[in-house]
C-alpha cells in the first residue's frame, strides 16, 4: 500500500535539501527511542529535524498500518460513513490522510497534536490538498482534551507506546467519550502492543462498546504468550528511505495491532486469519479468531470446492466472509 501521490509529493519537496548524513543521523536516533519505548518527558519528534527523519522512514509504513485498520473496520461496519475525524496524537496528520482515501466525503477534521514541529508539517503537507476542513490543536493528550467535542470516528495512532502506562486508562476512557460513533486505537505489532490493545478491549468492553475489528467477538482474547495477535503490511521503500537506513531489501514489513470498537455493533462476526496461511498443493491452511470465542487452524482442500477457492485467496488480517463454519 503506497502513500497517496500529492502526500508522497509533498514529502519529497520537503526532505529534497536534507543533508543524507544528518538525515541518516536523525533517522538512528528517532528509531532508537521509538525501539526503546522511551518515556523520558521528551516527544519524540520534537524538532524539525526529527519529524523529517520520520516522514522518510516512518511515515510510508505506518500509514499502510493505519490506512489497513480503516479498511478493517470499514468492512466490519460498510455503512459506516464519518464526517467528522478527530485524532489525538495525529503526527504529520498520517490518521488524515489515510481516513480522507477511504472516506472522500468526510467534512471535518480536528487534529490533536502536541509537538510544535510535527504541527507545522502536517499542516504544510495538507495544504489545500486535503477537502475535509481541518484543525489543528497544541496539547498533552493525557490532560488536555477537555474542552475537544465528539466526532464521528475517534482514532488515537502509535501513541500509547509514549505515554505512562497509569495514564493510559484515563485516556482511554476520554476518547471513548467523545466518540459518537467508532473509536480506532492503533499500536505496534509486538507483545507490549498487543498487552496494551488488550487493555484497551477490556476496558472498551466494560464501557459498552462493541468490539467491530479485529477481533471476531467479545470474549476475552484465546491467544496465550509467547504468542500474540499482530499483523503486517509489506511497504516499498523508496531510495532515500533505503539510504537513510542503510537497509539492503527494498521492502519492509510493519506489524501492528488494533482494536475497533464502535457503540453498536457490526452487522456479523466472521473469523478473522490471524496469521500467514500456510498453502500446498491442493490445500491451504489458515490460523483463525473464531466468533465463538476460540482460536483454531482450518485446513481447507481442494473437496471443499468454493470454500477453498475463497480460503485460497485470503492473506493475514482478512475475514472469512461467505465461507461456511
Amino acid at each position: 500500500m503506497e502513500l497517496p501521490a500529492s502526500l508522497r509529493q509533498g514529502v519529497e519537496r520537503l526532505l529534497e535539501n536534507v543533508p543524507l548524513a544528518v538525515l541518516k543521523q536523525a533517522a538512528k536516533t528517532l528509531s532508537d527511542r521509538y525501539r526503546a519505548e522511551l518515556r523520558d518527558g521528551r516527544l519524540h519528534m520534537a524538532e524539525d529535524l526529527a519529524v523529517k527523519a520520520y516522514l522518510a522512514t516512518r511515515l510510508p509504513a505506518t500509514y499502510a498500518a493505519i490506512r489497513a485498520s480503516l479498511d478493517a473496520l470499514s468492512d466490519a461496519k460498510p455503512a459506516f460513513q464519518p464526517r467528522t475525524l478527530l485524532d489525538v496524537g495525529a503526527g504529520p496528520g498520517t490518521v488524515l490522510w489515510a481516513a480522507t482515501d477511504l472516506w472522500p466525503d468526510l467534512e471535518q477534521a480536528v487534529l490533536f497534536e502536541a509537538s510544535a514541529a510535527v504541527r507545522k508539517i502536517g499542516e504544510t503537507l495538507a495544504g489545500n490538498t486535503i477537502a475535509a476542513q481541518t484543525r489543528w490543536l497544541a496539547g498533552d493528550a493525557t490532560i488536555d482534551l477537555a474542552d475537544i467535542e465528539p466526532a464521528d470516528l475517534v482514532t488515537c495512532a502509535y501513541v500509547l507506546d509514549e505515554i505512562a502506562p497509569a495514564s493510559q486508562p484515563k485516556l482511554i476512557h476520554r476518547l471513548w467519550q467523545l466518540t459518537g460513533d467508532t473509536l480506532l486505537i492503533v499500536e505496534p505489532g509486538t507483545p507490549a502492543g498487543w498487552q496494551r490493545i488488550l487493555a484497551v478491549r477490556r476496558q472498551l468492553i466494560e464501557a459498552g462498546a462493541h468490539v467491530l475489528a479485529p477481533c471476531a467477538h467479545q470474549a476475552p482474547c484465546p491467544l496465550v504468550q509467547p504468542d500474540w495477535c499482530h499483523f503486517s503490511r509489506r511497504v516499498a521503500r523508496s531510495r532515500l528511505h533505503r539510504l537513510a537506513k542503510d537497509a539492503d531489501v527494498p521492502w519492509e514489513d510493519e506489524k501492528f495491532i488494533y482494536v475497533a470498537a464502535s457503540r453498536d455493533g457490526p452487522t456479523s462476526h466472521q473469523a478473522r486469519v490471524l496469521a500467514p496461511p500456510k498453502s500446498g498443493s491442493g490445500k491451504v491452511l489458515l490460523k483463525l479468531c473464531q466468533d465463538d470465542g476460540t482460536a483454531t487452524e482450518r485446513l481447507f482442500t481442494k473437496r471443499d470446492g468454493a470454500d477453498f477457492k475463497l480460503a485460497r485467496r485470503l492473506d493475514w488480517g482478512d475475514r472469512l466472509d461467505n465461507i461456511a463454519k
